[in-house]
């Protein structure tokens, strides 16, 4: 199997040697998810990291009134996961799904322990990995804090263009923190400037 996007991946966040690259990714192995396809359910222990080759996903947990609300979309490629169940061995506080057809890595626990112990290029890529993925949360929950449902939605739309092609707007909403009637009037106003 071709694991160039994979690869390039690695490649993509510092400078790193293709044969040390190869020895990393040497352990993942492919796999596809139809749409709406859970990939980690609530409460499940994750003991596999996944990198998201092809398509769109989703996180999200059910409110206290059992509503969904979407707290991340993932666009491939990147990293999926709820890290903190994988590398503390608890259960998931959320639920990863699938949006579009799916193409997937998949390397379990014991792969990317073995890889931090011995290739130190793979701690500073999982590092940065984290770093990343801290900015963007924190990101996120200051934007949510701070600005408003508008400028939320002209934020998404310069970052992230192409989810609206393949996101349902629904999901789209509730990931700004707004309804759909809010989101659809936004856009007609947005539309309009």
């Amino acid at each position: 199997m071709d694991k160039s996007s994979l690869n390039d991946y690695f490649h993509s966040l510092f400078p790193i040697e293709k044969e040390v690259v190869a020895k990393i990714t040497e352990t993942f192995e492919p796999f596809e998810l139809d749409k709406n396809a859970v990939l980690l359910d609530l409460d499940s222990i994750s003991t596999k990291t996944y990198f998201l080759e092809e398509g769109y996903m989703r996180s999200y947990i059910l409110n206290e009134d059992n509503e969904e609300v979407t707290t991340n979309i993932y666009a491939a490629p990147c990293f999926v996961n709820d890290f903190l169940s994988f590398f503390r061995q608890e259960p998931t506080k959320e639920i990863f799904e699938t949006l579009s057809p799916c193409s997937f890595w998949e390397t379990g626990l014991e792969n990317v322990q073995s890889n931090f112990h011995n290739i130190p290029e793979f701690r500073e890529f999982s590092r940065l990995l984290f770093v990343i993925n801290y900015y963007k949360l924190n990101d996120r929950m200051i934007e949510m804090a701070s600005k408003k449902a508008e400028t939320r939605y002209l934020n998404l739309i310069k970052q992230q263009p192409d989810i609206f092609q393949h996101v349902p707007l629904k999901i789209i909403a509730s990931y700004l923190g707004i309804t759909d009637s809010s989101l659809s009037r936004i856009r007609k106003e947005t539309s309009k400037m």
